[in-house]
């Protein structure tokens, strides 16, 4: 199936193309929309593409965080095109979303936008506690990556506004981070995921559970637990707790498959200290 007809516009500048979105569907890498165009799942009468203005290219510092152009590539975080963006977490989820021919194209920003609940940026972002920035003609605001998904394929995002950047706090090398996912074979999306970051610095202590119905759970009584004591608090029944109260209505294969996933990531972020016994 074809497309249905649509006019087609390539903005040389950011304020241009907020001006142009009141009534078109924005792109940059297409990895989502085109087939969504294709199967007439979304019929915009204009498409603006944003995929080449510079505002949205760009990786810069600004105080604590890195601002990241929402259309940065995955392959670019993978290889380590941006010297910002040179830390094993972030090319460790990048080089693991879909195949090299997506990652060339889709973009940190399409993705998000996008709000596939099992996804891989709306997962590993909640976990570091990033910001995003959202801007529309009228002005810019931002919003945390753990609240932006409301559930799935819906976002916080109002007509005519887009995701501009990511705000991501500076990664350094006390971070301990785990980011594990459970797929059927390499290169689709996960059917359970799981990603942690502490950082005894900063205080950084967050655990979420992804590839659910909705958008991804923080774990927090997890978290806090393991901040305080350690590897000891990773038990088996601390696991199948956390696991429950973050998808109560899943029957249990499926729980046990989040748990699997979640204690991977764990032992990833403590170590490799593994699940105690409660």
């Amino acid at each position: 199936m074809k497309a249905a007809a649509f006019d087609y516009v390539r903005p040389a500048s950011l304020p241009e193309a907020l001006r142009e979105l009141s009534d078109a569907k924005p792109i940059s890498g297409s990895q989502s929309m085109g087939p969504m165009l294709n199967l007439r799942l979304a019929r915009p009468s204009r498409v603006i593409d944003v995929s080449r203005i510079a505002d949205l290219r760009s990786v810069t510092a600004s105080g604590d965080f890195v601002r990241v152009g929402a259309a940065v590539t995955h392959a670019e975080i993978e290889d380590g095109t941006h010297e910002l963006l040179r830390h094993p977490y972030l090319q460790h989820v990048a080089s693991g979303i879909a195949y090299r021919a997506i990652r060339n194209r889709g973009t940190i920003g399409g993705s998000l936008a996008h709000a596939d609940p099992a996804a891989d940026w709306p997962l590993a972002l909640s976990a570091l506690d990033a910001r995003l920035e959202v801007a529309k003609a009228g002005g810019t605001r931002q919003v945390r990556a753990s609240g932006f998904m409301l559930g799935a394929f819906t976002t916080l995002l109002e007509e005519g506004e887009i995701i501009t950047a990511v705000l991501l706090p500076k990664l350094g090398p006390t971070l301990r981070w785990g980011y594990y996912k459970l797929c059927r074979k390499t290169g689709e999306f996960a059917h359970a995921s799981a990603a942690a970051a502490f950082d005894a610095r900063s205080g950084l202590a967050r655990v979420v559970l992804g590839a659910l119905d909705g958008p991804p759970a923080a774990l927090d009584d997890l978290a806090r637990q393991i901040a305080q004591r350690g590897p000891s608090a990773v038990t088996e029944d601390a696991l199948a707790q956390a696991v429950a109260g973050a998808m109560p209505n899943a029957d249990s294969i499926d729980r046990s498959i989040h748990a699997a996933a979640l204690q991977r990531c764990l032992a990833q972020a403590l170590g490799d200290a593994g699940t105690t016994q409660a």
